[in-house]
């Protein structure tokens, strides 16, 4: 579990740093935070997406993992749907960023660790993220801009989170890079290293501008978004990787494929999750909040769920 804690302690570390710079006044306003946010969104986190997906093996982007993450992904979105309508009823971007983060998870800096150093290979993770971001993104940032559509007819109010979503940078650099890796391209080497520069910058800004945000308010100290982030953190600690673990078992999953299947629904909420948030500034409280708890929450329930498979 070595590259587990590794994955853990990097965040949390950045996210300290963010809150000592939000602390000490370097970063003074929530404005100069979100440029952190925006930087992240239009620029960085494409280029990292793109290089990520561009470099990975076009073969290991389906495999039976790939299956059971996708409708555990649905079901735990579900799950939380139904019960923001029955229990607290929230607007169409709230319940957008609270059903993500419910199941949206942590692909790269502790989904990667986890999937080499606890799973012994990459091949897992890659299809999740691309997963992520060309299937599940356009869909959260859709969300997240539903109700702007003002007095414009059904039509305008349908097209328009679709279009802004699908042409979402974060989306098309996925798509390019889903591209690059099924042809089979070779992206020149003074193209392509500047962009794998370019995205390394995006997770430590995210980190840094989330750890900031911390610095006017605590994790549930927000009455009306409380329901909303347990209910979120519940789902993504405890009933994804049960979900994930039911499917898994459905197809007749075993072995290594089955652990992965389960070890990756437990990964804690993604900082993009919050990024998109922040980016949009809808449902940025309840976004916070949960990836913060289960950043803290997941390593302990990780850990169990070893045990359990006697790794």
């Amino acid at each position: 579990m070595t590259g587990v804690i590794t994955g853990f302690a990097i965040i949390l570390a950045v996210i300290a740093v963010g809150a000592i710079l939000a602390r000490t006044g370097v970063i003074k306003e929530d404005r100069e935070r979100l440029v952190l946010n925006r930087v992240a969104f239009y620029a960085a986190s494409p280029a990292l997406l793109f290089t990520s997906v561009a470099n990975s093996d076009a073969q290991t982007l389906f495999s039976p993992v790939i299956v059971v993450i996708f409708f555990a992904t649905l079901a735990t979105a579900a799950v939380y749907i139904l019960a923001s309508a029955l229990f607290f009823r929230q607007d169409i971007p709230t319940t957008t960023m609270g059903a993500a983060s419910a199941c949206y998870f942590n692909s790269v800096n502790i989904g990667l660790p986890v999937s080499v150093y606890v799973l012994g290979e990459a091949t897992y993770v890659v299809p999740v993220l691309v997963l992520q971001m060309v299937v599940f993104t356009p869909f959260i940032l859709a969300g997240l801009v539903a109700d702007d559509a003002g007095g414009r007819s059904r039509l305008a109010r349908i097209w328009e989170p679709v279009r802004t979503a699908v042409f979402s940078p974060v989306v098309i650099g996925s798509v390019l890079g889903l591209v690059v890796a099924l042809v089979g391209l070779q992206i020149p080497d003074p193209v392509m290293r500047p962009l794998e520069i370019l995205g390394g910058a995006s997770i430590p800004m995210i980190l840094i501008s989330f750890g900031a945000s911390l610095r006017n308010t605590a994790p549930l100290a927000t009455p009306e978004d409380r329901p909303g982030t347990i209910t979120a953190t519940a789902l993504k600690l405890v009933g994804m990787p049960a979900i994930a673990w039911g499917i898994a078992l459905a197809l007749g999953l075993e072995g290594n494929e089955l652990y992965a299947s389960v070890i990756l629904a437990a990964l804690p909420a993604a900082q993009n999750v919050y990024n998109f948030a922040a980016s949009y500034q809808r449902g940025m409280i309840i976004a916070r909040d949960t990836v913060f708890l289960t950043t803290f929450g997941s390593l302990p329930v990780m850990l169990v769920i070893a045990l359990l498979f006697g790794r």
